[in-house]
């Protein structure tokens, strides 16, 4: 159960670091206001959100092996495709939603035939 925790966590930051970058982004007014973008605390947020993920995602390198951490770590494709269209809504092509369902089953395939999960 730490690691399914840990992951969710570890996702959760990675999604939530990407949706803050991309509000900054959007909020920056242009590549003239670029300094004002590197100050944004939407861009501090991002980035501390960055160093949670990652850290947690050491955590899960002490309990699984590189290769199946590695592919459960990809579930965060899939969380910022969805936060991106939840969030800020912005469409998600029939490419794309196919990439998500192949992503979900290589993760589910992964954990059930994994046997360090």
């Amino acid at each position: 159960m730490k690691i399914f925790f840990t992951l969710c966590g570890m996702v959760g930051f990675t999604v939530a670091a990407n949706i803050l970058m991309k509000k900054s982004a959007m909020e920056s007014g242009g590549a003239d206001s670029w300094l004002a973008a590197m100050v944004s605390w939407k861009l501090a947020a991002a980035l501390s959100c960055f160093a949670a993920g990652v850290l947690l995602y050491a955590v899960l390198l002490r309990w699984l092996p590189l290769s199946v951490a590695q592919c459960f770590a990809a579930a965060q494709f899939v969380g910022v495709i969805l936060a991106s269209m939840l969030i800020l809504s912005e469409p998600i092509a029939t490419g794309q939603w196919i990439g998500i369902a192949l992503i979900a089953l290589g993760i589910i395939v992964v954990g059930l035939t994994s046997p360090t999960v």
